[in-house]
């Protein structure tokens, strides 16, 4: 029987080689000299993807499994991709079949310029003969502190876990944004993925950053086509709802349509402009669509008609009531128009807003026309006012102009001067009022023919 001596002995004997074989699986990577292959690594990427990939550093670990660990990668001209590190863990029981199997491929700090995305177009394009038969397949790929550095967007840092099937496409996919506010999951269905991405206390990436207390929508990804069943969102005390489709082939398209429902609009306009332009609640409805070549430009070519209403409001930077005064100041800048109700339909092309069928009503005031928003933020257009309880005047035309930050507003030429004349002739009241007519009249003949207002 063996005595304790000889049992303390031969663990310390096991205990002894369990340390060398430790160090020697540490060491081992270190003796091994990988930097040799770098070239060779940077030479068979490059062909592969067309474009220039370098790379640190190369050094396989055995712990805490077997696996190629590289330094800083860079790929493209520009950069178009680079990673601080990128591990590869290959499957050991397909290192002796033909198609290799990594079991899992982790991405630490990468950072995704928009032309990572023509890298990709351009690989996707290219012929398939019979040495480009797949020979590697991918099961994970785990992702952390994504940077994604787009044109004119501020896209936060995310993390993501993406399962593969055996053909390498996406199978299921969890995308978190690093600071929780934004979550996308990706589950499969036949032939679809279905996606729902999930945001809270979120600010849109792209355009005017308008703040999302919670947004939830339900998609479906199919080859080609994107379909947004769902949008469902929580912001400036209002609902906002409706459903987009998205396709891509040669070119990119969305149409959709959305609902807003009593909205607090004065904040977000805030944001459009340096001026608050209008307060109040918003209702509306309506369709979009836009075309493009490239999915950033989308945007630029966005048309839309909207039926809006806005309600208990304040438009700010003139006031409306006061038209009668304008015959005689010839024009006003400042002060504010108080309204119980503001509608009309909002026409979008691109970058430019025209107002149409426009009407005002508050109390003893009403009014109604139509106003253009150019893309430099200037204004022209025309507002007829009814001020009911001052001199018995109706439909006194004003022009619009300035800009959305300082609108101003004045009689037509053509008004004040059917005012003056009538004014002349008939007197005071009834001639004034029978002059604006006149010049309001000679207006719109003139605007038929696009002479100047």
């Amino acid at each position: 029987m063996m005595n304790w001596g000889q049992i303390m002995k031969n663990w310390k004997r096991y205990i002894t080689y369990a340390g060398i074989t430790l160090a020697v699986l540490f060491s081992l990577p270190f003796l091994i000299p990988m930097s040799a292959y770098i070239g060779q690594v940077q030479e068979a990427a490059t062909t592969s993807l067309g474009v220039p990939v370098n790379i640190g550093s190369l050094r396989l670990a055995f712990l805490p499994s077997p696996r190629l660990n590289i330094g800083n990668v860079v790929v493209g001209k520009d950069n178009e991709f680079s990673a601080e590190h990128v591990s590869v863990i290959p499957a050991l029981t397909s290192l002796f079949s033909d198609v290799k199997v990594i079991s899992h491929v982790q991405v630490e700090k990468p950072n995704v310029k928009k032309g990572a995305l023509d890298i990709l177009a351009n690989l996707s394009k290219q012929p398939k003969d019979e040495a480009s038969v797949q020979v590697v397949t991918i099961r994970q790929i785990t992702i952390q502190n994504a940077t994604l550095d787009w044109p004119n967007m501020k896209l936060p840092e995310i993390n993501a876990d993406i399962f593969l099937t055996p053909a390498n496409k996406p199978e299921s996919a969890k995308i978190e944004s690093v600071d929780g506010k934004l979550k996308l999951d990706l589950i499969p269905k036949d032939d679809q993925q279905l996606i729902t991405l999930v945001a809270d206390k979120w600010t849109l990436p792209a355009g005017p950053p308008l703040l999302i207390d919670r947004l939830r929508m339900d998609m479906v990804l199919t080859e080609g086509k994107l379909d947004i069943h769902k949008i469902d969102a929580d912001l400036y005390g209002g609902k906002l709802s409706g459903d987009a489709n998205l396709t891509w082939g040669k070119v990119y398209k969305v149409t959709g349509k959305l609902n807003v429902d009593n909205l607090a609009v004065r904040e977000p306009a805030s944001i459009m402009s340096k001026s608050t332009r209008v307060s109040g609640q918003l209702f509306g409805n309506g369709n979009f669509n836009a075309t493009s070549k490239e999915a950033g430009q989308l945007a630029d070519g966005l048309h839309a008609d909207i039926k809006f209403k806005v309600v208990d409001g304040v438009l700010y930077g003139f006031d409306l009531a006061k038209a009668p005064a304008m015959l005689l100041s010839r024009g006003q800048m400042g002060g504010e128009t108080k309204f119980d109700e503001f509608s009309g339909l909002l026409g979008v092309a691109g970058k430019q807003y025209q107002f149409h069928n426009l009407k005002i009503h508050s109390g003893l005031m009403a009014a109604k026309g139509a106003v253009k928003i150019s893309p430099d933020k200037t204004l022209d257009g025309v507002v007829e006012v009814e001020v009911k309880n001052s001199m018995n005047l109706t439909g006194i035309p004003l022009q619009v102009s300035g800009t959305l930050d300082k609108p101003m507003v004045f009689p037509t030429k053509a008004a004040i001067a059917g005012a003056v004349a009538g004014t002349a002739i008939l007197g005071p009241g009834v001639g004034t009022s029978m002059g604006i007519k006149a010049g309001s009249t000679v207006d719109k003949i003139k605007g038929l023919f696009g002479g100047d207002k």
